[in-house]
């Protein structure tokens, strides 16, 4: 069971126990300077450990003072699990039981490993690689060999194109290694992300894994955090405080002025999303944050904003430039508005996940997107969204293989499972979007009225 995540069985003694703790004084350990978690009832103090934490600090703090057990299974492989005895306190967490669902979860994770899916990548990355590099190449032959406006601005939407598949090879890179070995694995990661895209995976991973932990979330989960320009829920009208960003969201006269039309804005502002995946990206980068690889991630931002710009220059005046670019980040906007599929019209809540609930919360708040097999090259696994959540390390080629037992765990337990195609999430997206704006509507005029 070396790929799962599930503990290996130890030649020697397990330690002999110190003694047992509460939950209640296990949450007493909840921030950093005194930091422990639960893994099937061990406790760990990882005070020291999240400065070195592979996955960044969010991920600890966000289970901090709780049980991670279901959340450490799905995110580490068996190898991991030899490192946690040097953060083991000899302390055990009193009368722990985990739930049924979780019970059934590991038993599932397990089913998995032994079947090897974890392991098996087909040739997912040969066949994208060359598809990409067609793509490319084609994009290039639009505004290399041609003159005419309408082949130049198909260009930059081969390009777009060819954006959204790269960014799904630095998806898999990030959850998986996808590679021979990690070496390569973080090369891959480099070359789709900063290089060819723009976007940092050092970005990319911090608020991904993030996302993950906290799925839905409305003050952890980063990708629900889009003020002033956006809100999924009624209760960002509160003025909640970010614990990611370390910041209050609030919801002054300009966020209620946005987001009281945000159904109408919405496609318009995912069309020139990327901007703004370019700002994060240099304001992480360039930020006084531990970025892991930061001399690394510069340099591949510096070498795509050296070969992007040249191949707009190429373009012989500004109006189809501008045309190039634009045509570029609206198709690239599809993945963009997949992204929001998957999560904007689920269920929301604040606060941290409870390792007792993990699995739960993320049923509650992902969204499928039903498709044909023949279309799963173009969603890049992310239609199987809550497959993925439950089980991110696993490659994207076996995702529809194990959605039919995570169809059959929800049933049993009564959780919900929401496969929607790819217009009703569109729907459904726009009507929570909307529900929200005409809340916000009236918060506005009644601003407007206070204030003349």
């Amino acid at each position: 069971m070396g790929s799962l995540g599930l503990p290996p069985k130890m030649c020697a003694e397990e330690p002999k126990a110190k003694g047992y703790v509460t939950e209640e004084d296990l949450r007493k350990h909840n921030k950093k300077g005194d930091l422990w978690i639960s893994i099937q009832g061990k406790i760990y103090d990882v005070t020291d450990w999240i400065k070195d934490h592979p996955g960044g600090d969010s991920p600890l703090l966000n289970f901090s003072g709780q049980d991670a057990t279901d959340a450490f299974i799905a995110f580490h492989p068996g190898t991991a699990w030899q490192h946690l005895d040097k953060l083991f306190t000899g302390l055990y967490l009193k009368d722990f039981e985990p739930s049924e669902v979780s019970k059934d979860y590991r038993k599932i994770a397990s089913e998995i490993s032994k079947m090897g899916l974890f392991e098996k990548k087909e040739h997912t990355v040969i066949y994208c690689l060359a598809f990409i590099t067609l793509l490319f190449t084609a994009s290039m032959g639009c505004v290399f060999l041609s003159n005419s406006l309408w082949s130049h601005i198909f260009g930059g939407g081969l390009l777009g194109f060819a954006w959204v598949q790269m960014s799904y090879l630095g998806h898999d890179s990030g959850h998986y290694v996808m590679m021979s070995n990690k070496k390569f694995n973080k090369i891959a990661q480099i070359l789709s992300g900063n290089c060819l895209t723009g976007i940092s995976m050092a970005w990319w991973k911090w608020t991904h894994n993030a996302h993950h932990i906290a799925c839905n979330s409305l003050d952890y989960d980063p990708d629900l955090q889009h003020l002033p320009v956006f809100a999924v829920s009624t209760t960002l009208f509160r003025n909640i405080t970010s614990v990611f960003y370390g910041r209050e969201l609030t919801f002054d006269f300009i966020p209620k002025l946005f987001v009281s039309y945000q159904h109408f804005s919405f496609y318009p502002v995912m069309a020139v999303g990327r901007i703004n995946l370019f700002i994060q990206t240099f304001l992480l980068l360039f930020s006084r944050r531990k970025v892991p690889d930061r001399a690394l991630n510069i340099l591949g931002i510096l070498l795509f904003w050296t070969w992007f710009p040249l191949l707009v220059s190429c373009l012989p005046n500004w109006t189809e430039r501008f045309l190039f670019v634009l045509a570029s980040f609206t198709v690239t906007s599809i993945q963009h508005i997949q992204f929001c599929l998957n999560h904007f019209s689920g269920d929301t809540y604040v606060g941290p996940p409870t390792g007792t609930d993990w699995v739960e919360k993320q049923t509650r708040g992902t969204i499928d997107i039903s498709c044909s097999t023949w279309m799963d090259w173009f969603h890049g696994g992310l239609q199987f969204q809550l497959e993925h959540h439950l089980f991110p390390r696993l490659p994207r080629c076996n995702l529809r293989k194990v959605s039919p037992v995570v169809k059959d765990l929800c049933k049993k337990h009564n959780l919900p499972y929401r496969s929607l195609s790819f217009f009703e999430a569109n729907v459904a997206t726009l009507k929570t979007l909307r529900d929200a704006a005409m809340q916000a509507q009236g918060l506005l005029w009644e601003a407007v009225n206070t204030h003349g």
